[in-house]
């Protein structure tokens, strides 16, 4: 253990464990206490080990759901190599049903590497990259879009640092088979700090996802992340014996930058007329926006800038100038 985040999980022992990755946290109502981070360690024995997170983003509830249906699985089915798991990672904005953590504010998701002395949220982020990340061979992340965006179905991973892991990424992919696919360097969004991407800096294959979105549950989204984590355990020979369907066939594609994105230029009521999914052409009309406080002003009209599959869509309609509207992808 480094940092001061501890558990009393022995990861080298054999069968199933349960505890939590105890963050210190100081406050006017305990001076002693910690946040719990739930955490699961099936071991096996001799084999790959593989560390399965969700709830990095607490409003993202498909992979929350699917890791639980994963783990009740696990318990009953013999294993060969281990899996750690931890289905709430970011636990205080999962128990809020936030994005960002009530504690701190922070978004767990832009503060890999961590640190050991850091918020709440930097406790964690170091936890997983100095105690865990060590322990593992794969890593997947599971998300979704969340309360503010309706995402296309799609597993992300950053290119390998070399041959043997690009290889080893690919080989993910494949095997997690989501219906779309993107090869990313990171460059929207602060991508570097991610999990997924801090996984791969340390020589990892990993990969992360986007299930869907909205403040409800996809179940179409939930079902391509439990049948991907499946194809990924029987694939590795971690449990051999877990069901798991045939996959879909894959879509590769690349993100366009983020100068492409649709923004909000101003505050009002953003009115979508393109769906996610959606092949789009530079110059359609994207949807209105419309002035809350001028009912007679006539909408600014919101128009595509480049071709390409509308991979995420804003959900809420309510909007602030700078909220990303919509964003493109295009086929490889």
């Amino acid at each position: 253990m480094t940092g001061q985040v501890w558990t009393t999980i022995d990861f080298d022992k054999r069968g199933i464990q349960s505890d939590f990755a105890r963050v210190p946290n100081s406050t006017d109502s305990s001076a002693y206490g910690w946040v719990p981070v739930p955490m699961l360690c099936f071991n096996g024995g001799e084999g790959p080990t593989v560390l399965l997170t969700a709830g990095t983003h607490g409003d993202e509830y498909e992979g929350q759901i699917v890791l639980r249906r994963i783990a009740r699985e696990l318990a009953d089915t013999r294993l060969r190599g281990r899996v750690i798991m931890l289905p709430a990672l970011n636990q205080p904005a999962v128990v809020a049903g936030r994005r960002n953590s009530p504690l701190d504010g922070g978004n767990l998701n832009r503060v890999f590497p961590g640190n050991p002395r850091g918020t709440v949220t930097e406790q964690i982020a170091h936890f997983v990259v100095k105690t865990l990340f060590p322990l593992a061979d794969y890593v997947i992340d599971l998300h979704s879009g969340g309360s503010s965006l309706d995402y296309l179905p799609v597993a992300f991973a950053h290119r390998g640092r070399n041959q043997e892991q690009a290889e080893r990424i690919e080989a993910l992919l494949e095997h997690f088979a989501a219906p779309n696919t993107v090869l990313t360097d990171g460059r929207g969004g602060r991508g570097d700090t991610t999990l997924y991407a801090s996984a791969a800096a340390h020589g990892l294959a990993a990969l992360t996802t986007e299930l869907g979105g909205g403040t409800g549950l996809s179940q179409r989204g939930a079902a391509i992340g439990e049948a991907g984590v499946r194809r990924v355990l029987r694939h590795l020979g971690i449990a051999p014996e877990l069901p798991a369907p045939e996959p879909e066939i894959r879509r590769e594609l690349r993100m366009l930058p983020p100068e492409t994105t649709v923004y909000a230029l101003e505050d009002g009521l953003f009115e979508p007329l393109i769906e996610v999914g959606q092949v789009v052409q530079a110059g359609d009309v994207a949807g209105y926006m419309h002035q809350i406080g001028s009912p007679l002003t006539s909408p600014a009209e919101l128009r595509v800038n480049a071709d390409g599959i509308v991979i995420h869509r804003r959900f809420p309609i309510l909007s602030k100038a700078g909220d990303a509207l919509i964003g493109l992808a295009a086929p490889i």
